[in-house]
């Protein structure tokens, strides 16, 4: 059976680094399911692969959208499953990596027949964010369905919309939407999970923000204003920026508030993949030996 090795991992602890080594070892090309890196002018605010990272080997879904366009999970589930096939075709394993968790869920296990965004409640939702702020559609969705409110991605309109907007449709909970049985893939997956100490990967986060905004962050961002209230930016990096821009906040709270907020979705993620029970677990320190001591042993 073909082999997809998922690297997943938080936020700024060495994921494309990994996935590189990995997919040169085996030969082969990297499917990226980092939901913020799809957008071309967002590169420096999502760490998307340098020029020479993508030159090493090829990557696929960085950079392939643009701001002002829709993408939802169910187009990435069915583009990315597409994608997978044509590889396999090729060669008998594929890496995919990303920290944007139920996107690798959405390729690894696949999504429920849940309905398509409704484009009424996306509006009504849209306004809410705009005129009350994300804690509204916070507050909408702990009062419908407290359990995945548990889980989500609290800070992200697009989980918060999806969510709500499921519910108001069917009359039932998210939770119980996605309960129902998915189907299964053809394939074999094996998760490699890189580790840290909590300390060092916030530390990593606080250093990659500072060499972001070297790399010339705020000229992205700045770039972006026009664009500000599209779903793609309402996110960490940029929102805070925007803050400054219109002169809510000074330079140096917006950078803080970037760091704290990159810290607070890598604690979700530590949380969300202690949940997982099927993560081979790998240190941060010595990385490709230990994946490829598991995967050689794995696929024997």
């Amino acid at each position: 059976m073909k082999k997809l090795i998922s690297i997943i991992g938080t936020t700024g602890i060495g994921k494309t680094k990994l996935a590189i080594e990995i997919a040169k070892h085996f030969g082969t090309e990297i499917i990226s399911c980092d939901s913020r890196q799809f957008f071309k002018e967002m590169n420096i605010g999502t760490a998307t692969p340098s020029k020479e990272e993508l030159a090493e080997v090829p990557h696929h879904f960085i950079g392939n959208l643009s701001v002002q366009d829709y993408y939802s999970i169910g187009q990435f589930e069915k583009d990315a499953i597409q994608k997978t096939g044509e590889l396999f075709q090729k060669h008998n394993v594929v890496v995919l990596v990303g920290g944007s968790m139920m996107y690798e869920k959405a390729v690894i296990e696949g999504l429920h027949d849940l309905p398509e965004a409704n484009e009424e409640n996306q509006r009504k939702l849209e306004q809410l964010l705009e005129e009350d702020g994300i804690e509204k559609l916070q507050n909408i969705l702990q009062n419908l369905d407290p359990g995945y409110f548990d889980k989500v991605d609290k800070d992200n309109p697009r989980r918060l919309f999806r969510a709500i907007d499921i519910i108001w449709q069917t009359g039932k909970t998210y939770t119980e939407n996605i309960s129902a049985q998915m189907n299964q893939r053809d394939f074999e997956v094996i998760r490699i999970g890189l580790q840290a100490p909590r300390e060092v990967i916030y530390e990593r986060i606080n250093q990659r923000v500072d060499l972001m905004v070297e790399n010339g962050l705020l000229k992205e961002a700045e770039s972006l204003i026009p664009f500000k209230n599209n779903l793609a930016l309402q996110t960490v990096g940029y929102s805070e920026l925007f803050n400054y821009f219109d002169g809510t906040w000074t330079l140096d709270f917006a950078l803080e508030e970037i760091k704290k907020n990159s810290r607070r979705f890598a604690k979700r993620q530590l949380t969300w993949y202690r949940k997982e029970e099927n993560i081979n677990w790998v240190n941060f320190e010595n990385p490709v030996e230990e994946s490829l001591s598991i995967l050689n042993a794995v696929m024997r």
